[in-house]
């Protein structure tokens, strides 16, 4: 899959896709019936399929001093978006000049002259232009004036809850990650270089990878059942710590993985972990002493969870 960035000048190899419109912060299962629909377009039209997402996130330009809310980086959100089937992705930036565009000037300047895209699916809620003022209906009659095919998704619900990247976020803030999975169609995963701390747990006996939390949404802090993609592709399951660490010295929020079996120097590398459950909220232990009979506990509930969940994996995909 190609990564392009912006919609001027382009090459006639990345005009005239099936695009599917939207942030796709997190790639959701709502989100993955646009892109569903826009493979389908693009296969009918014999066209490329392409998605449209914005870097940075509209919200990051509206309002900076924002907290993080990102629930996936620009590298997690273009893979995820390979394995769906998409040929190109075009990251257009998001500044005073996109933030200017009328709904109308986006359909005529990106959408035709810019991307020429042959197709464009959207969501049912999609908003676009100044002020927010471009709904599906809008979209629909630039479309049949501009002479490309619209699709509008339905909504996707879990248990009648709507699925949506804010509902993803209230999920991990209130210490859910089986629900954020639900929602997103896999592990809600936190992708990272490994940084070299204090070496405080290696000195305890579990060495940790330590990995900043960024731009990300930050989960309710405490400890994790985890499993963990290395750089070289392989996976490690282990037990992590999201928060400021309280009892040896306050941090900025970070995921700190254990992982189980594991010994090998992986500072600098690139590493995603999946939170699979959550075991505990974070505390502030009155020893280091009493920290670290707690972690031996904790590793000992997350290898159990581990293992129920690989063995609940197995069953479903037979």
């Amino acid at each position: 899959m190609r990564v392009i960035h912006g919609w001027k000048g382009l090459g006639e190899a990345d005009r005239g896709a099936a695009i599917a419109l939207g942030n796709f912060d997190g790639v959701h299962r709502g989100h993955q019936k646009v892109i569903d629909d826009a493979r389908e377009a693009a296969a009918r039209l014999d066209a490329p399929m392409g998605v449209i997402s914005f870097e940075p996130h509209a919200r990051m330009h509206f309002n900076p001093e924002a907290p993080p809310f990102r629930l996936m980086t620009p590298h997690q959100l273009a893979r995820r978006l390979g394995e769906l089937g998409a040929d190109r992705l075009y990251l257009l930036p998001f500044g005073v000049e996109m933030a200017n565009f009328t709904d109308r000037a986006f359909a005529e300047e990106v959408l035709v002259r810019g991307l020429g895209v042959r197709h464009v699916a959207v969501g049912f809620d999609i908003t676009f232009g100044k002020d927010r003022t471009g709904d599906p209906q809008a979209m629909i009659r630039y479309g049949a004036e501009l002479g490309f095919s619209v699709s509008v998704a339905a909504e996707v619900d879990e248990d009648a809850a709507k699925i949506s990247s804010t509902a993803i976020r209230e999920a991990l803030r209130a210490g859910r990650p089986d629900l954020a999975q639900r929602l997103l169609g896999r592990p809600f995963a936190i992708e990272g270089v490994v940084q070299k701390g204090r070496q405080l747990g290696r000195k305890l006996g579990f060495p940790t990878a330590n990995v900043p939390l960024g731009d990300y949404a930050a989960p309710r802090f405490g400890v994790y059942a985890t499993r963990t993609r290395l750089a070289d592709g392989r996976e490690r399951g282990g037990v992590a710590n999201i928060g400021v660490n309280p009892t040896t010295g306050e941090v900025e929020p970070r995921l700190e993985v254990w992982l189980f079996d594991f010994d090998e120097d992986i500072y600098g590398e690139l590493i995603e972990t999946d939170l699979i459950a959550f075991l505990r909220p974070e505390e502030r232990f009155a020893s280091v002493e009493l920290m670290v009979e707690q972690i031996r506990h904790d590793a000992e509930a997350a290898r159990a969870v581990l293992e129920h969940d690989a063995f609940s994996w197995n069953r479903r995909s037979r």
